[in-house]
Order: C-alpha cells, then sequence, then structure tokens
C-alpha cells in the first residue's frame, strides 16, 4: 500500500498552501544513507538563505529498504515527500548522489558520486554474479534509460573523470561539468580547527589519537578484524592514546544501531570513541594521528590530506587497477596481524605524498562550492546569490555516549 500524500508546498495546488508563493522547487533523492550524508552535509546547504528556492526530500524506493533512511533526513527537519507522490510531480532540479531510481523523477537532474570520486574503486559491482566484467563505473546502463541520457548535469570530482565517460557513455559527455570534492574542499578548510576537534574527542594535549576507518561488506576492515578496535585499546597506553571508529553509514543501515552498538558495548565502556555516521568522520580524521583503514572513500580522503594511513585490510583480488583505492594501497603500509600494531603506525603519508593523492580525488581544489552552485542555478535559470559560495569548516565530533546500564 502506497504512503498517503503530503499537502506541501509541491504540486498543482500548492499555491493554495505555501507562505513563501513562486519558489524553484528542489527534490533531494534519498536512496541510501550514504548518499543522504553527502547532500546533506555538502550539497543543499549551497542553497540557503534564498527565499527564491524551496527544497523538499524523498526517500526512493531503494532507500525505503534501507533501514533509517528516513530517520535521517527527518532527524535533520527535512520536509520528506512520499516516493510515489514524488515520482508524480515535475520539479525545477533533482539532486542525486547515486544512480538508484534517478529514471523516475521528473526535472533536470544534477547527479553526483556520494564517496570520493566518481569512478569506481572495485572491479565488480556488488550486484554482479561471478561471470560479470570489470566496470569503471559512469556507464551507460546507469546514465541512460532507453536511449535518453537521464542526467542533465554529471558533477565530476576529476578530469580523469571525464575521458572515461567519453569511453563508457559518449552520449552524455555533453552534460559532464568537472566541480571537484566538496568534501575533501571541507576537510581542507577544517584543518585549523584540528586542536578544537581533538579537545571535543578528549585527546591529551600531548597523545595521540588513532582512528580505525571501515566502509561496508565483510573486506572491510571491521567486516574482517571486528576485533581490532579491542586491539588497539588493549594495546595502546589509555593515558596518552585514544581510538576512534568511523564506520560506513551502510554498516549501521544493514545492522541497526543497537547491533553495531551491542557489539562494541564493552570497547566503548574502555574508551572507544564511536562516531555517529551522520557527521562527525571528517571532523575526527582531520584531528587523528594514524588512520588504520581499508579501500572505503574515508580511507581516501584521510590520505588525501596527508593524515598518516595504514591499511589493516585490502581486498586485492576485487580493486580497480588505476582506481584512488589502488593509488592508497601503493602508497600506505599494510599491518601485519600478528605482530604489535603500535610500531606498525606510520609517521607520514609515504611514497608520493598526500598532494599526489589530493590531486587524483579532486582536479578543482577548493573550487566544488562554487562549482556545484553554479551549476545548481543554472539548470534552476535563476541567478545566482551575489555572495561568494563559502568552503565551510565541517562542525565538531561528537561521539556517541555509552549505553545506559
Amino acid at each position: 500500500m502506497s504512503a498517503r500524500w503530503i499537502r506541501g508546498p509541491v504540486g498543482p495546488d500548492a499555491d493554495r498552501r505555501v507562505t513563501v508563493a513562486g519558489c524553484r522547487t528542489v527534490l533531494v533523492v534519498v536512496p541510501h544513507p550514504a548518499a543522504g550524508t553527502r547532500l546533506l552535509s555538502d550539497v543543499v546547504p549551497l542553497l540557503r538563505d534564498d527565499p527564491r528556492v524551496q527544497v523538499v526530500f524523498s526517500v526512493t524506493d531503494t532507500g525505503q529498504r534501507w533501514h533509517g533512511t528516513e530517520d535521517q533526513v527527518r532527524a535533520r527537519g527535512g520536509l520528506v515527500v512520499p516516493w510515489d507522490q514524488a515520482t508524480q510531480l515535475d520539479f525545477d532540479l533533482v539532486l542525486a548522489a547515486g544512480y538508484n531510481d534517478i529514471d523516475q523523477v521528473r526535472g533536470p537532474l544534477l547527479l553526483l558520486p556520494h564517496g570520493a570520486g566518481t569512478l569506481a574503486s572495485r572491479r565488480y559491482s556488488r550486484h554482479a554474479g561471478p561471470g560479470a566484467l570489470p566496470h569503471t563505473g559512469l556507464s551507460r546502463e546507469s546514465l541512460t534509460r532507453r536511449g535518453r541520457v537521464l542526467p542533465a548535469a554529471i558533477g565530476l570530482s576529476h578530469e580523469d573523470e571525464v575521458a572515461a565517460l567519453r569511453t563508457s557513455c559518449p552520449e552524455a559527455l555533453h552534460t559532464a561539468v568537472v566541480v571537484g570534492d566538496p568534501c575533501l574542499d571541507r576537510m581542507v578548510a577544517s584543518a585549523p580547527l584540528r586542536s578544537r576537534y581533538r579537545e571535543a574527542l578528549g585527546v591529551p594535549e600531548d597523545g595521540r589519537l588513532v582512528t580505525v576507518s571501515s566502509t561496508w561488506a565483510p573486506d572491510s576492515a571491521f567486516g574482517s578484524r571486528p576485533s581490532l578496535c579491542r586491539a588497539l585499546l588493549d594495546e595502546l597506553p589509555a593515558e596518552r592514546y585514544r581510538v576512534a571508529l568511523v564506520l560506513h553509514p551502510n554498516a549501521w543501515a544493514v545492522h541497526g544501531r543497537w547491533q553495531v552498538r551491542a557489539w562494541l558495548h564493552e570497547c566503548v565502556e574502555a574508551g572507544l570513541l564511536v562516531i555517529p555516521p551522520e557527521e562527525g568522520w571528517r571532523a575526527t580524521v582531520v584531528a587523528s594521528d594514524h588512520v588504520l583503514g581499508d579501500h572505503g572513500s574515508t580511507t581516501q580522503y584521510a590520505a588525501a590530506i596527508g593524515t598518516p594511513v595504514a591499511l589493516a585490510s585490502f581486498p586485492d583480488g576485487n580493486v580497480r587497477r588505476g582506481s584512488l583505492a589502488d593509488a592508497v594501497r601503493r602508497c600506505c603500509p599494510r599491518v601485519d596481524p600478528t605482530r604489535p600494531l603500535l610500531p606498525q603506525l606510520p609517521a607520514a603519508v609515504p611514497g608520493s605524498g598526500a598532494s599526489h593523492l589530493a590531486g587524483l580525488v579532486s582536479s578543482r581544489p577548493g573550487a566544488a562550492a562554487a562549482e556545484l552552485r553554479r551549476t545548481m542555478y543554472r539548470l534552476l535559470d535563476l541567478p545566482e546569490p551575489t555572495g561568494p559560495a563559502r568552503v565551510e569548516a565541517v562542525p565538531a565530533p561528537v561521539p556517541l555516549r555509552p549505553d545506559p546500564t
């Protein structure tokens, strides 16, 4: 049974309900928590302070199968339009950070990645069977339906992705806009607040912060080594070291918050700082002295801003050569789980260095806010606001509190 339609600021009779009239309407498509995090944190805020624009959100058919997706949007105060209602309405702009369900929306679509880079780090799709061929992302199957190119604009992070699009789906090449990476820009802009973030995490003045960064799936750092946080807590002197865990939003969605916290209960009691999935992970990475990670985007961002990174796990057989994950593998050491961890924590990003990795993540450093806003207002057919688009520092981290006994 479909959800009941809401009486919101969109639809053929909206003019009878609204207080601010004549707005361009923007639909934010949320298919899963990772996409919601990118759009809510880095993209939608660029439309603030403009009474000409009304933003609404909708959790797609796919998103309704990811636990907590709608809660994520509602927690930020977003007006949620039921998906079956949203697909019947015309919008002046549609924002998406993933391919899921984008063929069902009406309006000029700006398609963005929800992690580091638009091209895939994995060689094979998570949904592919054993006979699948390697892929790079930006595929014709994802970007077109019945010969129609779905996005009006594809926001790419790097010039190299334009060349990839030219090969994978040349009919969509005219939609490519290299905007850079808003997440990396904000992390770089947050560097001056590092001491404030460390204070929020309770890191002693002369102490060290070690962060475990994990994507989702069994080959992730947490999936392959769920005892890693416990091992760090046991080995590192508590008077000097703090240990944090950044876990991919989809891991929280699949297993549920209760279960994740139940798995980590004793670790939290012993001092583990568990960072909630919605926000705080970037500030934690900026504050870190060491990151133990995997092939996920968080580890890539950590290496790109110069945080010393070591790999706690890595799926060698399913990482695409030339991808961002492959670049991190080539310049960051791996930890040996049979040896003490402390001596293996690197002092710096080795090899070609963080500047090389940052250059692979984005070819428009510092420009993503301006480029994204310019593209959105072009699609909205509105003049841009007169003030500059600001690159804002990320908020201070707030670790989850221990469960009450």
